[in-house]
């Protein structure tokens, strides 16, 4: 009698582990990261790719108590992070059999990983046709904070903010193979920061030339690799507005502030969208995004995506 009750168990168990297999294989969830460490307030980007396994069109929408997509993320304890906004809505989607859908979103508007520490992350997809959730795998990313190296606080000249006060911070933060620079600008007084932004390698022997115009606007000047400089321009919101490579060749280029209009002396300018072999210039993914606190007061500028799967 207990062989035929421990038979009977040992069945159930695989049955229940053979259809939790075929169950798994009928939505396949992935995530990846460009890299595990990130700097706090720094755009993380989460690619999912969600797959159609089912042999049929799955109907991807939200239900009245279930949203169709969303990420699952914890601290090691087990502490879970629900996003900034739960009231959230996805954008229906329709996937056909053995159709592949890839989105990358950015976390740090959408969830409050402004502490310093390691987080776990995985995607889930609803699917009302099974009435249950695919989830994938769990992977890990640890938020740390940079190396202050040069600051400055100026005032908002004019537009939205004007008379209050912004911080411009230059971070070094190493990384396992190399040093970056990053571009942090802050309204500390109302809790907001306007964007945490990867600026490329920098060589850390030298520190980078920084300057701020008439309009508080920052102009940087950093040194990328051997002979190769990167410049950058910046609003007062943390927005690019312009960049442009430097070599070093005769002449090294450096910043001149005069009569507060900054300007690049020396080198020979090249294009920052052609491929250099001796500098390593920021992705269009690098880019800040307005992301306030959760305790700062959103401004015209603090938009935030309608759905995870914005395009």
């Amino acid at each position: 009698m207990m062989r035929s009750r421990t038979h009977r168990l040992l069945l159930a168990g695989m049955l229940v582990l053979l259809g939790a297999l075929t169950t798994h294989a009928q939505v396949e969830v992935d995530i990846s990261f460009r890299r595990s460490l990130y700097m706090v307030y720094e755009p993380l980007l989460c690619t999912v790719t969600i797959k159609n396994m089912s042999g049929a069109t799955l109907d991807l929408t939200d239900t009245s108590r279930e949203k169709w997509f969303g990420f699952q993320i914890e601290t090691t304890d087990g502490r879970p992070l629900p996003p900034i906004n739960p009231d959230y809505r996805n954008q229906a989607v329709e996937l056909a059999a053995g159709q592949k859908l890839t989105r990358t979103i950015n976390l740090t508007p959408l969830y409050p990983l402004n502490e310093f520490g390691t987080y776990r992350v995985r995607a889930a997809v609803y699917c009302k046709q099974f009435k249950r959730y695919f989830v994938s795998s769990k992977l890990n990313v640890n938020i740390t904070e940079g190396r202050i190296i040069w600051q400055k606080t100026v005032g908002v000249p004019e537009g939205a903010g004007v008379g209050r006060a912004r911080i411009y911070s230059l971070l070094s933060h190493r990384l396992p193979k190399r040093t970056m620079l990053y571009l942090r600008v802050e309204d500390r007084e109302n809790g907001v920061i306007y964007g945490t932004t990867q600026l490329g390698r920098f060589l850390s022997f030298g520190e980078p030339d920084a300057e701020v115009d008439s309009a508080s606007q920052i102009h940087i000047l950093q040194n990328t690799a051997p002979k190769a400089f990167l410049y950058s321009h910046f609003d007062i919101n943390g927005r690019l507005l312009k960049q442009q490579g430097y070599q070093a060749f005769d002449t090294r280029p450096y910043l001149v502030n005069k009569d507060n209009v900054v300007m690049v002396i020396g080198g020979v300018p090249y294009d920052v969208n052609a491929k250099s072999p001796t500098a390593e210039l920021p992705k269009i993914g690098d880019r800040p995004v307005p992301m306030p606190t959760p305790q700062g007061k959103p401004t015209p500028e603090d938009a935030r995506p309608k759905n995870l799967l914005s395009e």
